[in-house]
């Protein structure tokens, strides 16, 4: 009987990819959509969310294997093109943007909507990555290119307004500069300057709306109003509380399925798991995380240039900080920012964004071979 041999570059591919990366998304966009189904059960029109959300997933699965296949050293080439646009695009949606919920974040394409400041995250990672390569750092204040780059964008996606995609880019930078600085003095001072800022902007009026800093004061003093500003995070609480260890059975949790828990198929996806698989669902989802972030450390050590390495460091520091805020502001030990949940919380472009990162991660973790995309 003939067997069927697979052609050799397909072969050769196959022995270069990271099932770390490709396993832990799948499983978690999985977590996702169950989660989602269950989350939306009783809500009218959104009930469909997630069968959107598959469709979502098929197209960053394809997203994905194209930028697995694409040689991650052409983003150093494209990178300046590719961060122009980005500007482009992001102060289109201040003007010409589509407005939902008093945000104006989205662009309508037809029934679609896509939302630019997604991507955003993965352009700047490759952005600064590109910078860390190409400029000097022989002076403390070399340290305002890569501050400027990611403040234009920063303060585009800020009056949208969109706090937690702001600090997204922060975390991005700050993972880039710790491991892309020559001098730990240098990361020192931009840290300071960072923690000064921050005072800056929550001790006063000039850049964050009322329900921003509500939304981080309530933090400190979470029982301050706990009818408004502090409604999320006790009902997450409760819900994450009332799942103990193994949780109160999909489509049976009441703090869930009786929607107490606000945007609990975006932000607050994980309450959904918590409460309704309980301890061990949590754990099994975290694990998933972990292995996540394992797979993109095997990218950054495969890495074998300093771009693919600030790459890689960047689009890692992005998933670690999404994971952390978002789990921990929803058992209260994080404020609430509105940072979604990497493959769970519902959103096309959110979703597509991480498959194409991971897709990045995938080629520059394949690099370990020179000649798999004849690159010797």
């Amino acid at each position: 009987m003939a067997t069927l041999a697979l052609p050799y570059e397909t072969r050769r591919y196959l022995r270069n990819v990271n099932w770390y990366l490709i396993a832990a998304a799948a499983l978690l966009t999985l977590f996702g959509i169950i989660a989602i189904q269950s989350a939306n059960l009783h809500s009218g029109d959104a009930a469909s969310e997630y069968r959107k959300q598959i469709v979502y997933a098929i197209i960053g699965i394809g997203v994905m294997y194209l930028f697995s296949r694409i040689d991650y050293r052409n983003f150093q080439r494209w990178a300046p093109w590719l961060y122009g646009a980005n500007l482009l695009i992001l102060a289109f949606v201040l003007k010409g943007g589509h407005n939902a919920l008093g945000a104006q974040r989205w662009i309508s394409l037809g029934s679609f909507q896509i939302q630019p400041s997604e991507p955003a995250k993965l352009i700047l990672a490759i952005f600064i990555a590109w910078g860390l390569c190409k400029w000097p750092f022989q002076r403390i204040e070399d340290l305002a290119r890569p501050l400027v780059a990611v403040g234009v964008p920063a303060l585009l996606i800020v009056k949208q307004p969109d706090l937690g995609t702001t600090l997204v880019l922060l975390a991005i930078l700050s993972t880039q500069l710790f491991f892309g600085l020559d001098k730990l003095q240098y990361f020192v001072a931009y840290a300071a300057g960072v923690i000064a800022t921050a005072a800056f902007t929550v001790g006063t009026n000039f850049i964050l709306k009322p329900f921003q800093k509500a939304r981080l004061l309530v933090f400190v003093q979470p029982n301050a109003d706990p009818q408004g500003a502090g409604y999320n995070l006790n009902q997450s609480k409760i819900a994450v509380g009332s799942g103990e260890w193994f949780g109160r059975g999909l489509h049976h949790g009441t703090q869930t399925q009786l929607n107490f828990v606000p945007e609990h198929s975006r932000d607050f996806i994980f309450t959904v798991v918590a409460e309704e698989l309980g301890f061990l669902g949590a754990i099994a989802m975290l694990a998933c995380y972990v292995m996540l972030l394992y797979g993109g450390i095997q990218a950054m050590l495969a890495a074998r240039d300093r771009f693919g390495f600030l790459l890689a460091a960047g689009i890692v520091g992005m998933f670690a900080f999404h994971i952390i805020v978002n789990v921990g502001m929803t058992i209260g030990i994080m404020p609430i920012t509105g940072i979604p949940l990497p493959f769970m919380s519902y959103g096309g472009s959110a979703i597509i964004t991480n498959f194409a990162a991971i897709g990045v991660l995938l080629n520059i973790y394949s690099q370990k071979d020179r000649g798999m995309l004849g690159n010797a």
